[in-house]
């Protein structure tokens, strides 16, 4: 009996000592019998950071959050049954955005299976779709090999980080006795594999046609999420920069692009396109000849729009295709770093200087609008945080209104601030818990609205003990129903608004946070950074008057 607890022990050893010398430094444990010599091997490792998390929901958007902070594998952990299932929707963003997260569930063994066992589930296939791989290697089994368990480690670290970047699935089956009676954990030693990332260079001959066609007509260089590829943001930020000046083309640069913020030069980059391509007149004179596109497709409908009217030129590094409008026209497959550098070295040639006097002229009178006239009052809370939030800030973003919000307001300036948010699916759940995986790197505003904070309200137990400022704007429910079709329907405020009676104060007792109830957004941003220097967790109440906010929606900027 004590054989099959000692080899489902080592067993564990050999695969978490593995993922260790592939260079994975973080678990993510969730509490379950089944796991139990995966979790004790993660947590006697000395060189393995572990936080146990009760929802593995959580757990999941948790772990998210820890890759997109320190741009590394991260490892969860969770018993069999439905434990497993609790991960999907985090599985499914991590896929959508291509993040690497590395799945290791414990499974009853083979023998148990469809014989109507408690907590056994068919769970090997659970993410079918959603993972670049799946690894089954079954129970554990005397004289098993522990360099082929080391093996399948690094096969696993690196499956999840190339060609695609992604979520990677190990099923691991394991039987009782769980453990042996002396639970002493031995890794063993031996070579760790070394299998580099590599850097995909760029052609020369289709560098030279994209240049060819870069120097043809007047075109625009779109940023959004994930543009930098696999490269340093910084890095990225300048070489872009380099290469939109050299064009003398304008960079419509996305808040989750990077390019806002930060030292590099910024006297390309516009950051009010959200605003002022929303005026026809406008949009149809600076409609350009061609996008050079790095990144995800564009998050703001008024960008969509200047992007489906011109001929798209795409850098993708994975393989990925981001074109839903089916509007490209060349594709190069490289580095987007390695791109701007190789383009760099090619004979430029600018564009007219009116053509980026334009969109400095719609950039200008879009700020004179912006100060003259009357704004919705989450315009001056994103401007504001972003003007206040100390450099080196993570600013995580909820979905729905806020992202578009922060897409018009959030303005641009040379301090570094990071910008995320979950856009890979879009979805409302799981927000706070990723904010609490950043915070876990550094301090983190957290701007949500209140229907994604109650959809995942249980996370704000994350918050103890980090730097987490969660500002949760109230207005009444889902506010960006309103600027869509059903806010015609009678049915509109029972189906879409579903405004809900939570108290957030009691909320953020309930979890031992301190609150603050806000309606002006000066008093908000004061009291972030407030909570941000004392290094405690707070959460701010924003309660907006949903209607006087949506009239102030309706005007646009003046045309040019």
């Amino acid at each position: 009996m004590n054989d099959t607890g000692r080899l489902n022990l080592d067993w564990s050893a050999a695969l978490i000592g593995g993922l260790f010398d592939a260079g994975v430094r973080e678990f993510v444990l969730s509490p379950g019998a089944r796991s139990t010599p995966l979790t004790l091997a993660a947590l006697r490792h000395p060189g393995l950071r572990c936080e146990v998390i009760l929802d593995e929901r959580a757990a999941a958007w948790f772990a998210l959050g820890r890759v997109k902070a320190t741009r590394r594998p991260v490892a969860l952990v969770c018993t069999s049954g439905t434990a497993v299932a609790n991960w999907l929707p985090a599985v499914v963003e991590a896929d959508q955005s291509a993040l690497p997260l590395l799945l290791l569930s414990a499974d009853r063994p083979p023998e148990l299976h469809g014989w109507g066992a408690n907590q056994t589930i068919a769970q090997a296939d659970l993410f079918a779709g959603q993972v670049r791989a799946r690894h089954d290697p079954g129970a554990p089994f005397a004289g098993f090999a522990p360099d082929w368990l080391r093996q399948l480690a690094a096969r696993v670290v690196a499956d999840s980080r190339w060609p695609l970047p992604g979520p990677v699935h190990l099923n691991l089956p394991l039987r009782e006795p769980l453990l042996p009676a002396d639970a002493r954990v031995d890794f063993p030693a031996g070579e760790a594999l070394a299998c580099a990332t590599p850097v995909v260079q760029p052609d020369a001959a289709a560098v030279r046609e994209l240049a060819g066609m870069l120097n043809a007509g007047r075109g625009a260089i779109v940023c959004a999420e994930g543009c930098a590829g696999d490269a340093d943001p910084a890095e990225f930020a300048a070489a872009v920069s380099a290469l939109a000046a050299r064009l003398a083309r304008p960079i419509l640069a996305e808040p989750l692009s990077g390019l806002r913020f930060g030292a590099h030069d910024r006297s390309h980059v516009c950051c009010r396109h959200d605003l002022w391509l929303r005026d026809e007149a406008r949009l149809a004179a600076l409609q350009p000849d061609w996008v050079l596109r790095f990144g995800a497709f564009p998050v703001a409908r008024p960008l969509q729009r200047f992007v489906a009217g011109a001929p798209t030129l795409l850098v993708e590094p994975h393989g990925r295709w981001p074109d839903p409008l089916h509007r490209t026209r060349q594709v190069l497959r490289t580095d987007p770093l390695a791109a701007c550098r190789a383009l760099l070295d090619e004979p430029l040639i600018a564009a007219d200087a009116g053509w980026l006097a334009a969109f400095a002229d719609a950039e200008a009178s879009t700020e004179r609008w912006l100060a003259a006239a009357p704004q919705p009052p989450e315009a001056a809370l994103f401007a504001g945080l972003c003007r206040e939030l100390p450099a080196g800030t993570h600013f995580f973003c909820g979905n729905s209104l806020p992202i578009r919000d922060l897409a018009a307001y959030s303005g641009s300036g040379e301090k570094a601030l990071a910008f995320f948010a979950n856009r890979g699916a879009s979805g409302i759940d799981g927000n706070l818990a990723t904010a609490a995986g950043l915070a876990a790197s550094g301090p983190t505003v957290a701007v949500v609205g209140d229907l994604t904070a109650q959809h995942d309200l249980g996370s704000l137990a994350l918050a103890a003990g980090r730097p987490l400022v969660v500002v949760v704007i109230n207005n009444g429910g889902g506010g960006i129903f309103d600027l869509l079709p059903p806010a015609a329907l009678p049915e509109f405020e029972a189906g879409w608004l579903t405004p809900q009676a939570l108290d957030f104060a009691h909320a953020a007792a309930a979890f031992g946070l301190a609150y603050r109830r806000c309606a002006d957004a000066a008093a908000a941003v004061a009291e972030a950074c407030a909570a941000l220097a004392a290094g405690e967790p707070r959460l701010i109440e924003f309660v907006v008057d949903r209607a006087a906010s949506l009239a102030l929606r309706r005007p646009h900027p003046p045309g040019g």
